[in-house]
């Protein structure tokens, strides 16, 4: 009966008796592959967590981030990988992960692009840049003048619970020099300066992984260390270091944070992003 079909259907019935045993073949390949375990690959999760690994050896779980697709936090997302090197060149400098200095820097900037919406629409967004302060908190950061000082004092204070050691004392020098800031006016245009630089970072990631590191030694020193803490390490940040008192069971928390009507405290959104999967290939949560 088929030889009776017009030539052109025959033709097509031949093309699609090649189309399925071709389709056939390869799905009967596809189940011998599955069945032989030849489809096992590592994956991009895998690899992902071999970078999670922390200083003590302990995997990191991953969550979801809830503010992953929204404008504030696409823009942040473009704005601060542009600062990878710098922040690469930091954490080699001072020993601070990459991941916990990007941390702490999402809820300053989720808080900054939330409380002026239209500053937000007519600058960051469009420029893909992140907020920097210059009035009674400066930078990438919000650090406060206060704070800036007392970063640099605890570099050289040997009786100070947050100094480091010699290797650090000169990391902020001013000229080779820490021991005037209090009285130079020069030192003090020179700080302002540097951390509110809007093409260069790099002293606003200094200032807060030095931080960062003095509160770490405080409680080291103490007996109880947080340094695998990314929440407590961000929460005193934002309380400062007169409300760092080393104890048994810190907790996170610090300022509210209201996102789109949603309540979040700074350490809480530091804790979200630290332990999800946003940026992981740029900012891994070890130094090594």
């Amino acid at each position: 009966m088929y030889k009776y079909f017009p030539q052109y259907i025959r033709k097509l019935f031949k093309i699609l008796i090649v189309i399925f045993a071709a389709i056939g073949f390869t799905l009967t390949m596809g189940y011998i592959a599955v069945l032989l375990g030849l489809t096992n690959t590592r994956g991009i999760v895998d690899i992902q967590t071999k970078k999670f690994i922390q200083n003590d050896g302990t995997d990191i779980t991953y969550e979801s981030f809830p503010l992953a697709h929204t404008p504030e936090w696409i823009a942040f997302r473009q704005a601060v990988v542009k600062d990878q090197p710098v922040i690469q060149r930091v954490s080699k400098e001072t020993g601070v992960p990459p991941r916990v200095l990007v941390a702490i820097l999402v809820p300053e900037q989720m808080r900054l692009f939330h409380s002026d919406r239209a500053v937000f629409k007519q600058f960051f967004e469009p420029l893909k840049m992140l907020g920097s302060q210059s009035q009674f908190s400066w930078g990438i950061f919000g650090i406060k003048d206060d704070t800036a000082r007392a970063v640099e004092l605890h570099l050289i204070d040997k009786k100070s619970p947050f100094y480091l050691g010699t290797s650090f004392e000169r990391s902020l020098s001013f000229n080779g020099n820490l021991k005037d800031t209090a009285s130079s006016t020069g030192i003090d245009e020179e700080r302002f300066i540097r951390i509110t630089d809007e093409h260069n970072h790099y002293y606003g990631y200094l200032y807060a992984a030095l931080y960062i590191r003095q509160i770490e030694a405080q409680w080291k020193k103490a007996g109880y260390p947080i340094d695998t803490n990314p929440e407590v390490i961000a929460t005193l940040w934002n309380l400062g270091f007169e409300r760092s008192k080393p104890h048994a069971n810190p907790s996170s928390g610090g300022a509210a944070i209201d996102i789109n009507g949603k309540e979040y405290s700074f350490g809480e959104l530091a804790r979200l992003f630290y332990y999800s999967d946003e940026m992981v290939e740029f900012f891994p949560a070890t130094n090594k």
